[in-house]
């Protein structure tokens, strides 16, 4: 992980548990479910259900999150484009970068793309 002398981003201190319910109300207004939210963050980060439920109930910071994950996805490179206005490309600090993977993946699920894609599975 890169690190620098300037100080952390505030969202690193949020904690998953707080953004967590935001990712759900944003896919289910769509007509997708939790357990599609799930799905991509378990995909993205190698937890298991439950202990991404932990997770939740150690209002765990998001920072903490990535640094935990048991096995980061070694397709998430391949997450691509824009999210909060930024190229996800273009972000150089890692904790970031994984954050905002997450973001995009939820995004993609509530526009309505296909599990198969999101989850950058080859067809």
């Amino acid at each position: 992980m890169k690190t620098s002398t300037t100080k952390k981003p505030r969202v690193y201190a949020i904690s998953f548990a707080s953004v967590y319910p935001m990712y759900i109300a944003k896919a289910e207004k769509k007509e997708r479910t939790k357990a599609e939210v799930d799905k991509v963050i378990r995909w993205l980060t190698g937890y298991s259900q439950r202990q991404m439920e932990s997770q939740i109930k150690k209002q765990t910071d998001l920072e903490t999150f990535f640094a935990d994950a048991p096995q980061l996805n070694p397709a998430r490179s391949q997450i691509t484009g824009v999210i909060c206005g930024v190229r996800l490309e273009e972000i150089e600090d890692d904790t970031m970068r994984e954050i905002r993977y997450m973001d995009k993946l939820v995004d993609e699920l509530a526009r309505g793309r296909p599990m198969e894609k999101i989850l950058r599975q080859p067809v």
